[in-house]
């Protein structure tokens, strides 16, 4: 089992869309269906972004997620403590004491001190932990747009826009009804 799971990389990829200041705030539903990823799992992704200060909704129609701080202040440790709860990378299970030639009672120079196994486990998740925390959302947002072509981040502008007035013009004709059909829209 990974430590690091789905949820935080679907959190990281939607955030790097978010990064890049939209002209509406984006839906989960949008972020999922733009990514090709599974709505109602991101949907339980976003609660937990947002009680972390890591994201700010607002409701209705042309509501959404946005970023509740700049890019460069959230960083990629933020996102996976958010999303992953704080867990360690190593659960010892204090092996070392339960060999059977000590029959349950092993010596003090057994479980002395912090096992080996544990405690190269705990370097490495500090280094893991401190290299994320040095890394930002704009720090990845950036090397994101140094490969695309020029025009992608207007591609993305323009479908969240259009996902927004099409959401709009659906609930508009649930409460008035169909609009009238009209020559120039068959045209």
């Amino acid at each position: 089992m990974a430590h690091i799971g789905n949820g935080t990389e679907y959190g990281l990829h939607c955030l790097l869309l978010l990064a890049r200041p939209l002209a509406e705030p984006a839906s989960s539903r949008d972020l999922a269906e733009l990514q090709g990823i599974s709505t109602s799992f991101l949907a339980k992704i976003f609660p937990k972004l947002e009680r972390a200060g890591i994201v700010k909704a607002s409701a209705g129609i042309r509501g959404g997620y946005q970023l509740a701080r700049p890019a460069e202040q959230i960083t990629v440790l933020d996102v996976v403590d958010a999303i992953e709860g704080p867990k360690p990378l190593f659960d010892c299970q204090q092996i070392r004491g339960g060999c059977t030639i000590f029959e349950g009672k092993p010596p003090a120079w057994m479980t002395r001190g912090v096992c080996g196994i544990h405690a190269v486990m705990l370097r490495a998740e500090k280094l893991m932990r401190d290299e994320l925390a040095r890394t930002t959302i704009r720090d990845l947002a950036d090397g994101v747009a140094s490969k695309a072509p020029p025009g992608f981040g207007m591609q993305i502008e323009n479908w969240f826009a259009d996902r927004v007035n099409v959401r709009s013009e659906a609930r508009l004709a649930v409460v008035t009804g169909p609009r009238p059909r009209r020559k120039a829209d068959d045209e």
